[in-house]
């Protein structure tokens, strides 16, 4: 299975999904995306993965993808202090990928309902949800 992560700004929340992926689904191939080269280098320090940095990286893997992983702000075109670009917010939306979200409200985007947890509970069930598919 190909894992995408898709993380922006300085790539912390990307990292905690990588490094927990990498040590729970060992057998899953993971690239770690990011909107900047602080972000992918972040990412990289989380296990033995590639990475790709930049809005053609995340339209081609998001096309690639089994699973993409991040937060909800990548479906948010022009969040993350507008490194979501409309291109990359569309490729998340139309990939055929099974897509999970940690719903992070720094993107003004907030999912009402949501029950509030840690970013380490979080990851957590994203991890249960891949274990699953």
């Amino acid at each position: 299975m190909k894992i995408v992560v898709i993380d922006g700004q300085g790539g912390g929340v990307g990292k905690a999904l990588v490094e927990k992926i990498s040590l729970n689904c060992p057998n899953h191939e993971v690239i770690a995306v990011g909107t900047n080269s602080m972000a992918t280098a972040n990412m990289l320090k989380g296990g033995k993965i590639v990475g790709a940095t930049g809005e053609n990286a995340v339209v081609y893997n998001s096309q690639r993808a089994d699973v993409i992983v991040g937060p909800i702000g990548i479906l948010v075109a022009n969040s993350m202090l507008g490194e979501i670009t409309p291109k990359m917010a569309e490729a998340v939306a139309e990939s055929e990928a099974e897509v999970l979200l940690l719903p992070m409200s720094k993107c003004h985007a907030k999912v009402v309902g949501v029950q509030e947890k840690k970013l380490a509970d979080y990851i957590d069930d994203v991890i249960a949800e891949i274990q699953a598919l």
